[in-house]
């Protein structure tokens, strides 16, 4: 199980736009479509990295303890899906069904919007203020596939709490930890 970490893009730049295929309803959705009125978190991922596995039911409550407080959730898969058939946007759909994401599961099929954020890994999480500005970067929680620490959410929580309330969100952010993106070859 490869353990690729997140890039840290620079906190403060402002969320590249996107256009892209929403798998959970058909539909092609763009970033101004889809944020939240306080913040918008925005999660490359994908079906098939057991990093992901490992999180997507605290993801999926996650995102519902927020949905009612102008927080707004954004899962995207650019992973290659003719070496990786497992993540293909079919098998999203399916997969956003079976763990009730409430949030939309985009499909990056030419990979542009993960190189426009510099995603490195899935799962790597970017927390958005209200302006679209970056406030946080990094890791779900210290949970880790195999490491028996409980899933939390902890990390992105507290930073979620810190934004829509208006506070500092701590600069020490440990960067997110998993599989690599699949890019073409």
């Amino acid at each position: 199980m490869a353990q690729t970490p997140s890039n840290m893009l620079p906190l403060g730049t402002k969320a590249p736009d996107f256009e892209l295929l929403n798998t959970v309803d058909n539909k092609v959705k763009n970033l101004n479509q889809l944020r939240g009125e306080k913040a918008t978190v925005v999660v490359f991922m994908c079906n098939h990295c057991p990093f992901v596995k490992h999180i997507n039911k605290e993801l999926s409550a996650t995102a519902k303890m927020y949905q009612n407080k102008g927080v707004n959730f954004i899962a995207i898969s650019s992973n290659d899906v003719e070496n990786y058939p497992q993540d293909a946007p079919h098998l999203m759909q399916q997969l956003a069904r079976e763990e009730d994401f409430i949030f939309p599961y985009l499909y990056d099929e030419t990979q542009e919007v993960a190189k426009a954020y510099d995603a490195a890994c899935t799962p790597d999480f970017y927390l958005f203020n209200k302006n679209l500005k970056l406030a946080y970067r990094g890791q779900f929680d210290d949970s880790r596939p195999g490491n028996n620490i409980p899933v939390t959410g902890l990390d992105l929580k507290n930073a979620i709490n810190a934004v829509i309330n208006n506070f500092p969100v701590d600069v020490n952010q440990k960067p997110s930890i998993g599989c690599n993106i699949k890019w073409f070859k």
